[in-house]
C-alpha cells in the first residue's frame, strides 16, 4: 500500500494551498522512499535541491519524510530562522508524527501543513502582491 494515495496527495496538495492563503511563507513537502543519510542532513540537500532556499523573504519551509528510517525532518529558512524561537517547528513536528503512530499519514501531513502555515503568518502574513514561488505538489523521489 502507497504512502499516501493520489487523492490522499491532492489533498494534501490543498492544504499547502490553504496555508499558504495566510501567509507569505513556502511549504513544500517531499517524500522519500529511502535515502543512507540522517533525516536532518538529507532534508538540507533537499532543501537546497528542490531550490526552497531561493525565495525572496528566504521563508520557504521543508517538510521532508523518508519511509524507509521512518524519519521526519522540518526544515525553516534562514528568513524564518533569524525571527523565530528554536523550537518553532517541533511542536509541528510532534503534531504530525502523532497523526503518524497512528498510520494517518493524510491526516498528519494535512494537519502539520496547516499548523505551519498559521505560524508563519505571525512572521511572514500575505501580501498582495505574494507570488507562489514554489510549486504546491508533493515532491517524491
Amino acid at each position: 500500500m502507497p504512502f499516501l494515495t493520489e487523492e490522499e496527495k491532492e489533498q494534501v496538495i490543498q492544504a499547502i494551498t490553504e496555508a499558504e492563503k495566510n501567509t507569505s511563507g513556502e511549504i513544500k513537502v517531499h517524500i522519500e522512499s529511502q535515502s543512507q543519510k540522517p533525516p536532518l542532513e538529507r532534508a538540507m540537500e533537499v532543501f537546497v535541491e528542490l531550490g526552497i532556499h531561493q525565495t525572496e523573504a528566504r521563508n520557504g519551509v521543508l517538510i521532508y519524510i523518508c519511509l524507509q528510517s521512518k524519519q521526519l525532518a522540518i526544515l525553516g529558512d534562514e528568513g524564518i530562522n533569524n525571527v523565530v524561537e528554536p523550537d518553532f517547528w517541533e511542536c509541528t513536528r510532534n503534531l504530525i508524527l502523532d497523526y503518524f503512530k497512528n498510520g494517518q499519514y493524510k491526516e498528519g501531513l494535512i494537519k502539520g501543513v496547516l499548523r505551519a502555515g498559521e505560524r508563519l503568518k505571525n512572521f511572514f502574513p500575505y501580501q498582495s502582491d505574494d507570488a507562489n514561488e514554489l510549486s504546491n505538489d508533493i515532491s517524491v523521489n
